[in-house]
């Protein structure tokens, strides 16, 4: 797994590439989100586009990564889902939990619309 990070405006795009699994990229995700909350990094947006696959430890850790992210007064959004790993929030009951977008200027603009 490989994780791209560019900034938009003072949000972070977060570009992930490959499967988010046990081993291969959960602790990946989690050492890069904890190093942008060590820089006061708070808007991050997981850009899950080129994501073929997540298992159950690489959705914990996601998971893990929005609850961390959100104790920090952050706020991680999801971007671009694949209809699998939309298919896979819904059935975990995690689409309620995150907000997913499919473009990413919205989601960048959802960080100042959060803020009225």
């Amino acid at each position: 797994m490989q994780i791209d990070e560019r900034a938009v405006g003072d949000v972070l795009v977060l570009d992930v590439k490959g499967r988010i699994t046990l081993g291969e990229g959960d602790e990946l995700l989690k050492d890069k989100v904890n190093s942008l909350l060590n820089q006061g990094k708070k808007k991050i947006i997981l850009n899950l586009a080129g994501v073929p696959y997540i298992d159950s430890a690489g959705l914990g850790e996601i998971v893990r990564t929005y609850t961390t992210v959100s104790r920090q007064a952050g706020s991680l959004k999801l971007l671009n889902l694949t209809k699998r790993i939309t298919d896979l929030l819904a059935i975990t009951k995690l689409l309620t939990v995150f907000e997913t977008f499919d473009s990413e200027t919205e989601a960048v603009q959802s960080f100042s619309a959060a803020k009225v």
